[in-house]
């Protein structure tokens, strides 16, 4: 089968963002041709100029459509794409120079019909964006899912970085209509529909996340109450782990309340594991400010996501 690729970039009010993606498209060492498609949702701050930028560097079309959400605009996208193997980025994030040709040369060596790939912090990123990369990918953190091992069972891409064929996009339908956690709802289907799934450790991007802890915890709350949902909709892929950030943030809370009577034990627990946290970022950032901020963002990363589960499980149960 030979690859063609689309790659297909909804965004929404972000043209600075589309600026430093398609830029370091042009930087692909892929020597093949390939597409570019921005949709633009609804947005009041389109990109239009910006892409047109680059319509001499690359193969780029620009859609604007009406406001409908990330799923639906990347659905939008892979219907107006030409090629058989749909590359779906967030606005975002930065591409190496070697990610396309990463992604062609697994694929022809152990083809699938969905894929996805990691984030890392680029050097230009501040430093609470590292920060926020750490706590997002960190195996003290999440465990490793989300693309820093490979030994994390069958691997659930990621709609920031995923790549998806066009046969399984025409089976699935692609994105739901899910706001939250709608690539995990599509990998669900994908395995239904017996598709496979891999992870391409070297496929991966450079992705800003959210600049603010606010941005962030929303961001974190709205994966938090994706979860309910998809454990009703898959009873069979409900897990036990998907309460700990919850039974984190209680615990902590507990703590707290006993260490104020003199029980100082549980509270010495959660000490020693932020220390934990800190001398990991230490090691991987080689940067003490960012080290701490690691911490804040880790604490955020679990009372934000925790919040929105016992939210989403008991209190907004109509799914």
């Amino acid at each position: 089968m030979k690859l063609n690729f689309s790659i297909i970039v909804p965004v929404y009010n972000r043209p600075d963002e589309i600026d430093a993606l398609l830029e370091s498209l042009t930087k692909q060492s892929f020597s093949q041709d390939f597409e570019v498609l921005i949709i633009e949702d609804g947005s009041e701050n389109a990109a239009d100029n910006i892409v047109e930028k680059y319509q001499s560097q690359l193969n780029v079309n620009y859609f604007f459509k009406e406001n409908s959400g990330a799923g639906a605009s990347r659905n939008f996208g892979m219907q107006k794409a030409l090629g058989n193997y749909f590359i779906i980025l967030d606005s975002d994030v930065i591409v190496p120079p070697q990610y396309i040709s990463e992604v062609k040369k697994t694929l022809e060596n152990n083809f699938t019909d969905a894929f996805g790939g990691p984030d890392a912090a680029h050097d230009s990123f501040t430093s609470l964006q590292k920060a926020i990369n750490y706590s997002m990918t960190s195996v003290l953190t999440t465990g490793g899912i989300r693309g820093k091992k490979k030994s994390v069972g069958k691997f659930q891409p990621r709609s920031f970085n995923l790549g998806l064929s066009k046969k399984a996009f025409e089976k699935t339908k692609g994105f739901s209509t899910m706001k939250n956690g709608e690539d995990i709802d599509l990998t669900f289907r994908l395995w239904e529909n017996n598709f496979e799934t891999q992870l391409i450790e070297k496929a991966f991007v450079y992705h800003k996340r959210r600049s603010t802890i606010q941005q962030f915890f929303k961001q974190t709350f709205g994966f938090g109450t994706a979860r309910p949902i998809l454990n009703k909709k898959y009873p069979e892929t409900a897990k036990i782990t998907y309460w700990f950030p919850s039974l984190f943030i209680i615990g902590l809370d507990i703590s707290i309340i006993l260490a104020i009577f003199g029980y100082h034990q549980l509270l010495y627990f959660y000490g020693f594991y932020f220390l934990l946290i800190f001398l990991d970022s230490l090691f991987q950032n080689k940067n003490s400010y960012i080290a701490f901020l690691s911490i804040i963002s880790s604490l955020t990363q679990f009372f934000g996501y925790g919040t929105g589960f016992l939210e989403s499980q008991f209190i907004n149960k109509k799914h």
